[in-house]
């Protein structure tokens, strides 16, 4: 996707902090970290969000789960941490290329936000 931000991170025409790279995943420190640990793990192929996952993209999915549990394990995040998409603007979703956020490193709380 041309103007996609994290299709730009992916191809490497805009520097991150890249914890992790292969063919069809990518993991990078979270530029706002929300929590000691805050990384973005994507697929490096442009899929928008949640909601435009194919019944193809099954193997691309494992493999961000399994990155993920990686990276959490070697973060040694074993007490416990969250790992979450955003769907939409509604829902907080500000990059339209799916991804998951892995947070932890400290006690989170549910639900995650404040009721109103």
């Amino acid at each position: 996707m041309e103007n996609c931000l994290f299709c730009k991170i992916v191809t490497g025409e805009i520097p991150s902090k890249i914890v992790y790279q292969d063919d069809h995943v990518v993991a990078f420190e979270d530029i706002h970290p929300q929590a000691p640990v805050h990384l973005l793990v994507i697929p490096t192929r442009h899929i928008a969000s949640m909601s435009d996952i194919e019944p193809d993209d099954g193997p691309v999915l494992a493999q961000i789960f399994t990155v993920a549990k990686q990276i959490a394990h070697e973060r040694k995040l074993e007490d416990g941490y969250r790992f979450v998409t955003n769907v939409g603007p509604h829902a907080g979703q500000s990059v339209l290329h799916l991804h998951f956020h892995l947070l932890g490193g400290k006690p989170m709380g549910w639900p995650p936000f404040p009721p109103r």
